[in-house]
Order: structure tokens, then C-alpha cells, then sequence
């Protein structure tokens, strides 16, 4: 079973990422995540089925799956290319403008030198393809303190510091 960091281990992976469904073609058993146009053509269905979630592609927005956000037990920001840096403003909108609670999980081509950079986005799940996790672990402190505001440090390093 593959592997991923979330919450800052590594773990098993137990969601299998579909990314192309053929018309007629019936989902896996277990928990899936699916593409945003096929969550949009079977919403209620894949309601019922439960253990679904979402991943959006680069140049789609979380606007897409505002009103299903409390349904979702996590959504998957795809990022196509390492170059791609789109996703960790969707990662970002999921906690700051809907303040999604759920899972928020980096799928595709990104890198461990990301990590820091994304969890500060408010991504807290890393599903890497091209570095091992372990390894990868320690990519989330590489840096002790950062002076901009993210979602995981709402005031900037100059307002703490002056306190």
C-alpha cells in the first residue's frame, strides 16, 4: 500500500487516486478520489456512497465544491508540474475563505523542498511521487520561523516580535 505524510508521519495511504474515468466504467471499491467533473455529473450518488472525495486540477477553483466542503472528508489539489504553484493558492482559499476543516492533501508533481511552503498554505497531507516520505518528513522544518502570515501563522513575525 503506498504511503504519504499527514499530520507530520508517515502513514498508509487507504484513498486511491482516480484519474480518468471511461464512460460506463464503475468506481473501484474503498475510498476513491475523483476528478471535479465526474463529482459533478454523479454528486448525489457518490453522496451516498460515501468514502469520496474530490481532487481539483490546477486551473480549477474551490468555488467549484463550496456547498460540498461539509461533506467532503478531504480534497486534493492536484499540481500537474513542479512549476505549477496555482495549488497552493486553492489549498489556501479551502482554509481561509470556507474554512474547510477536512483533509487537504498535495497530489502530482510537486517536491519534498515544497512541503514547508504548502503546509503554510494549509495543506496537511502529501501523497509525494517522487521522494521517499521518511525522508521527505523532515522537509516540513526546514525553516524554524517564517516573517509573512500563512494559515498556520495568522500574524506576521514583525507583529510578534514587537509584542
Amino acid at each position: 500500500m503506498p504511503q504519504l505524510i499527514k499530520h507530520g508521519q508517515v502513514i498508509e495511504d487507504s484513498w486511491q487516486v482516480i484519474r480518468t474515468i471511461e464512460e460506463g466504467e464503475g468506481l473501484p471499491d474503498g475510498k476513491v478520489i475523483v476528478p471535479l467533473s465526474y463529482w459533478q455529473a454523479h454528486r448525489e450518488a457518490l453522496l451516498a456512497r460515501g468514502n469520496v472525495a474530490v481532487w481539483l486540477a490546477s486551473d480549477e477553483q474551490p468555488s467549484a465544491i463550496a456547498d460540498d466542503l461539509p461533506h467532503l472528508p478531504l480534497v486534493a489539489i492536484d499540481f500537474p508540474v513542479m512549476t505549477d504553484g496555482r495549488g497552493f493558492s486553492s489549498g489556501r482559499a479551502l482554509r481561509e475563505h470556507y474554512n474547510y476543516k477536512g483533509e487537504v492533501r498535495a497530489i502530482g508533481q510537486f517536491i519534498r523542498d515544497q512541503l514547508y511552503h504548502l503546509s503554510r498554505c494549509g495543506f496537511d497531507a502529501y501523497a509525494l511521487e517522487t521522494s521517499d516520505p521518511h525522508k521527505a518528513l523532515a522537509s516540513l522544518n526546514d525553516f524554524s520561523d517564517a516573517y509573512q502570515a500563512s494559515v498556520t501563522q495568522p500574524v506576521p513575525f514583525f507583529r510578534r516580535r514587537a509584542g
